[in-house]
């Protein structure tokens, strides 16, 4: 779906992304990537860090993360931005998804 205009999430397939876990890659680009993720309460988005900067969007449920060190809890309507190298992860408290943004876009991700 690299540089296709129009993503939809009903031609769009979800990856197995860890026990609990779905991604979603949806439009993206070399630069620019955008990834729904949907958890289960109590599964975990273990802590990593990648070269990528990231902005996370919730869009429901509520999360615990980590960024760099630091903890908080995250509902629907919050953002974060984790710039390339930070380490990050989150354990989901209520089921919820989260749209993340990537630049540039993760080639680990998808088949290119």
């Amino acid at each position: 779906m690299k540089n296709e205009r129009w993503v939809f999430h009903s031609d769009s397939t979800a990856q197995n992304a860890g026990e609990g876990v779905e991604r979603r890659v949806l439009a993206y680009s070399d630069d620019l990537m955008c990834v729904e993720n949907t958890f289960k309460k109590g599964s975990v988005g273990a802590l990593h860090s990648h070269p990528h900067t990231q902005i996370t969007y919730v869009v429901s449920g509520k999360f615990e993360f980590e960024i760099d060190g630091v903890k908080k809890i995250v509902s629907a309507g919050d953002t974060m931005l984790k710039k390339d190298g930070v380490v990050h992860g989150c354990t989901c408290l209520e089921d919820g998804t989260l749209l993340d943004i990537f630049n540039p876009y993760r080639q680990d991700f998808v088949n290119d």
